[in-house]
């Protein structure tokens, strides 16, 4: 536990060190308090993103190995892929149900996702980071601690913290349950192969859809029925996502495996 405390906190401090250092450079740079721009948040991640990485695999705090992929796993992970298609509706069909929780990073995040280098950070560096820190060094940590104390069975326990953990990191209340709903299933998939590469690509499905999306309806305010034109068709988007899902879930089950 007190290591993942560990990964938790330095992973935070990376975020806000390379916040304050690229803010205080342009400033330097311009001579006065510049305001955040587009250009300095997609810097501010990618520098974040690639320094989580390097400090993580270089402290050998996530363990990088080649042995899953050399298993040839590309079914599973297409799977892992029709899978992320399949959850995206029911999880926001699922938020829309909850009360309207405060939306604190709107502008942030609308400024990243409606640039094209906002893909760069968005779709690519921040799956691969945020599973190596919350998967492949925060939850392989707590399922360690878990065994340590011959608490076999509990390892839905330390996926669970994980995920509230990978939720809570956020920072965002209106992205916390759906955060907290993929953190269990990537904690899941983690947890069957002692991998990381099967999160990647969850996340990184998951993440390239909801920046497609949202350049295609940027207004945050807009509900699935108004997208889809009613709540029958709400109902049917849900259904139809489900029999993607179910069956992508079930086919998971059976051939995700640790790499011999």
């Amino acid at each position: 536990m007190k290591k993942a405390v560990i990964y938790t906190l330095t992973f935070m401090l990376i975020q806000l060190a390379t916040s304050a250092i690229v803010q205080g450079i342009m400033s330097l740079v311009a001579g006065e308090t510049v305001p955040l721009t587009a250009t300095m948040f997609i810097v501010i991640d990618l520098i974040f993103s690639v320094v989580a990485i390097g400090l993580f695999v270089y402290l050998k705090w996530a363990e990088v190995s080649r042995s899953y992929v050399r298993s040839r796993p590309w079914a599973a992970l297409c799977w892992c892929a029709l899978a992320a298609v399949g959850a995206l509706i029911p999880s926001v069909w699922l938020q829309e149900l909850m009360p309207e929780l405060p939306n604190v990073m709107e502008a942030e995040f609308d400024m990243i996702m409606k640039d094209r280098w906002g893909y760069l950070a968005i779709g690519l560096l921040a799956p691969l980071a945020e599973e190596l820190v919350f998967r492949g060094a925060v939850l392989r940590a707590l399922l360690n601690w878990t065994r340590g104390y011959g608490w076999r069975h509990w390892q839905w326990a330390a996926i669970g913290i994980s995920a509230i953990i990978f939720a809570a990191v956020h920072g965002n209340p209106a992205q916390m349950p759906h955060a907290f709903l993929i953190g269990l299933l990537l904690g899941w998939l983690y947890y069957r192969t002692d991998s990381v590469v099967p999160g990647v690509v969850y996340h990184w499905v998951n993440n390239s859809i909801a920046y497609v999306m949202y350049n295609l309806y940027p207004d945050p305010s807009l509900k699935l029925a108004d997208l889809l034109g009613g709540q029958r068709q709400v109902v049917q988007a849900v259904a139809f996502s489900l029999l993607i899902l179910l069956p992508a879930l079930y086919q998971l089950s059976l051939r995700l495996r640790k790499a011999s």
